[in-house]
């Protein structure tokens, strides 16, 4: 018994310090990161982008608020801060935009899941009750059913079909939606219809008290847009002084242009972590 305990403890303290012990390769962190930035693009609805571009696309517009910035003060610092701020700006878009389109689709979803009751219930095979979805979706899903159709039809593999429409819609209730429709195709059975009026009556639940929620707090993401960006506009407007361009550009202005900085992204992310609600992960994905 005490050789077994032995033997767990030193197992458990050889996985805790596994990282260090064998960190990941460089290559395979590479690729780690890659597929979070193909994720992204994914979930914002730009999949057909390559995140090379979005590296270009930051890049240029980095350099052309930091040449702005410098025609304007002649303050290298500032000039820093505009082209990071301005690099950052495409990452927190598709974040924007992938939280928007969860929002529409997060009311559309129930709606989704009644029409593939009503075509399975009226006799439509599943995987043609899945493709009518391409004409009686919503307006913003019907490109990704559409192009679902159109895959069965040239394949006539249901399930890999299945893989590349929940690729396009990159959606955690698509991924249950979809894992759903795949167990019911593989085991059968007659709870299909049971499971999807269960799921839609969760997902409608769920945006009714999401949404009342983010009504609510709204105002903290207001306030702290407001708080973060009203300092940096008086500074803004007293550095197109000749006094107070001269007054930032001595190294103690720099210190406190750095420090006013550092403050400001610290209290942002807080006020912006308190208002924040917890969105569901892909755990199918």
């Amino acid at each position: 018994m005490t050789a077994l305990l032995g033997a767990l403890l030193a197992a458990g303290v050889l996985l805790c310090a596994s990282p260090w012990l064998w960190p990941p390769r460089p290559e395979e962190e590479k690729a780690k990161r890659r597929g979070v930035v193909v994720r992204m693009l994914e979930e914002a609805g730009f999949g057909s982008v390559r995140p090379r571009a979005l590296l270009a696309i930051a890049a240029l517009v980095a350099l052309g608020a930091a040449s702005v910035v410098w025609l304007v003060t002649a303050i290298p610092i500032l000039a820093a801060l505009a082209g990071a701020t301005a690099a950052v700006a495409p990452v927190v878009f598709l974040r924007s935009r992938r939280l928007r389109l969860r929002k529409l689709r997060r009311q559309l979803w129930p709606d989704v899941c009644d029409l593939l009751i009503a075509s399975i219930r009226v006799g439509l095979s599943l995987p043609d009750a899945v493709a009518s979805l391409g004409e009686t979706s919503p307006t913003m899903m019907r490109p990704a059913f559409i192009v679902f159709a159109l895959d069965l039809r040239a394949t006539g593999r249901f399930e890999t079909s299945l893989d590349r429409l929940k690729s396009s819609l990159a959606d955690p209730i698509a991924d249950r939606i979809v894992e759903t429709l795949r167990m019911a195709r593989q085991v059968g059975g007659t709870e299909l219809v049971g499971v999807l009026r269960a799921l839609s009556s969760s997902v409608r639940a769920d945006a009714a008290l999401r949404g009342e929620v983010e009504a609510r707090q709204s105002w903290i993401r207001g306030a702290a847009v407001l708080g973060s960006v009203a300092p940096w506009v008086i500074l803004g407007l007293l550095v197109l002084r000749p006094e107070g361009a001269a007054a930032y550009g001595t190294p103690e202005g720099v210190v406190v242009i750095c420090l006013g900085a550092a403050v400001s992204v610290i209290a942002y992310r807080i006020m912006i972590r308190i208002g924040r609600l917890p969105e569901p992960g892909r755990w199918f994905g």
